[in-house]
C-alpha cells in the first residue's frame, strides 16, 4: 500500500501591478489508485464520514466508483488507464471539503507523463486542465495549458498556466506559474514531505491543521480583501465560470 500525506507549505507571489505575497502551511492526500479500496483506518474512511474521509463524488464525474470516474475522464482526452495513476488533493475533515486545486498524475514506467489538473472556484465552477508533461531533466517535469475559468476576482479569465513537478520519493513540490501576454502575473507553489497513511498521522495531522478547508476559504477572501484596497481592478465571473465542467 502506497498512499501517504505530504504534508508542508503553500507559497503565493502575484507579480502585477502590485506585488503581493503570503505563505501558509498546508498538506495534500497522495492515493495510489492501485489500492483505492485500502484507503481507510480507524480516523480516514472512503466514502462515509469520519475525521478525514475522501468521496468520489467531490472530484470528475458522478459515479461512487472513483476508478470509473477518472477512466471516464481519460477517456474525454482519448487517454488510457497507465500501469499506475495518484490522485494528489485534500480530504474531507469532518465531513466538510473545498479543494481549489487537485491533481491526477499519471505513470509509465515510473515517470510522470500526464497530468490532470481539477480547478475548482468559488462561484461553483469546475474545470479540469489536461497537461501533458516533458522531462527536464532526471527529477523536474514540465507542462502547460491554456486557463478558461475564471478563479480569482483580480486575475483575467485568459492566460497560460505553466506547471512545474518533482514527485519522489518521501517528497513532491508542484508549481503552477500563470502568464498573460508574456508576462509572468502570479506563481503558486506547494512542496512537501511524506508522511504515512495511518491513523496517528491523520490525527496530528488534525490537530496542527484543524479545520484547514475552512481556512483555505477564509484566507483566500482575507487575501482577496487586501488586494482590493491595492486598488486592483476586479472582474466577475461568467454563467460558464459558475459550472462544473467534465
Amino acid at each position: 500500500m502506497s498512499h501517504h500525506f505530504f504534508e508542508g507549505t503553500v507559497y503565493h507571489k502575484r507579480f502585477t501591478p502590485s506585488v503581493h505575497e503570503f505563505t501558509y502551511p498546508f498538506y495534500l492526500l497522495d492515493i495510489d489508485l492501485d489500492f483505492l479500496s485500502s484507503l481507510k483506518n480507524r480516523l480516514f474512511s472512503l466514502g462515509g464520514f469520519n475525521l478525514f474521509s475522501f468521496k468520489s463524488e467531490d472530484h470528475f464525474g458522478k459515479h461512487k466508483d472513483f476508478k470509473q470516474n477518472v477512466e471516464d475522464l481519460l477517456e474525454q482526452f482519448g487517454l488510457i488507464a497507465t500501469e499506475n495513476m495518484h490522485f494528489m488533493t485534500l480530504p474531507r475533515v469532518m465531513n466538510f471539503v473545498f479543494n481549489p486545486i487537485s491533481v491526477l498524475i499519471l505513470f509509465e514506467q515510473k515517470r510522470p507523463t500526464y497530468l490532470f489538473a481539477e480547478v475548482h472556484n468559488y462561484s461553483g465552477g469546475r474545470v479540469v486542465y489536461p497537461v501533458k508533461l516533458t522531462q527536464k531533466n532526471e527529477k523536474r517535469y514540465e507542462g502547460e495549458a491554456m486557463k478558461t475559468m475564471y478563479v480569482s476576482p483580480f486575475l483575467e479569465t485568459s492566460g497560460e498556466y505553466r506547471f512545474y513537478l518533482q514527485y519522489e520519493e518521501g517528497k513532491m513540490s508542484l508549481k503552477i506559474d500563470l502568464y498573460n501576454e508574456g508576462a509572468k502575473k502570479l506563481t503558486a507553489s506547494f512542496k512537501g514531505q511524506e508522511r504515512p497513511f495511518e491513523s496517528r498521522t491523520v490525527a496530528k495531522l488534525f490537530l496542527r491543521h484543524s479545520f484547514l478547508t475552512l481556512w483555505v476559504v477564509t484566507r483566500t477572501i482575507w487575501q482577496s480583501l487586501k488586494l482590493k484596497r491595492k486598488g486592483l481592478v476586479s472582474y466577475e465571473p461568467t454563467p460558464l465560470d459558475q459550472i462544473r465542467r467534465y
